[in-house]
């Protein structure tokens, strides 16, 4: 669940979120509803900020092609702070990232 009553909605593929990975981009008002949506995406604590928004807030695959990026997604899978379900969802989908977030074997 991405929240109550709904699923997160997980990309079919990783090569499809071609999402912008730097500079300053306006996150549409149904994504984030603060009067600035504007993220300097060279921030890397905004970036970060960024994908776990679009992660939990997305109510359809366009907005994850559209915002994401496969390899940046997968960079920062360890360090997002995202409900379990979304977790699951993704990682289910996708276990490149259940791998990329486990930690290193001692």
């Amino acid at each position: 669940m991405a929240r109550p009553g709904r699923r997160a909605v997980v990309a079919a593929d990783l090569a499809e979120l071609r999402g912008p990975v730097s500079g300053v981009v306006e996150l549409p008002h149904r994504l984030h509803w603060q009067p600035d949506r504007r993220v300097d995406l060279n921030n890397p604590a905004l970036l970060r900020w960024m994908y776990e928004t679009v992660l939990v807030e997305a109510v359809a695959a366009v907005e994850l092609t559209t915002w994401l990026h496969g390899p940046t997604l997968v960079r920062l899978w360890p360090d997002l702070w995202v409900p379990r379900g979304v977790r699951q969802a993704w990682e289910d989908r996708h276990p490149q990232l259940r791998i990329a977030h486990q930690p290193a074997a001692a």
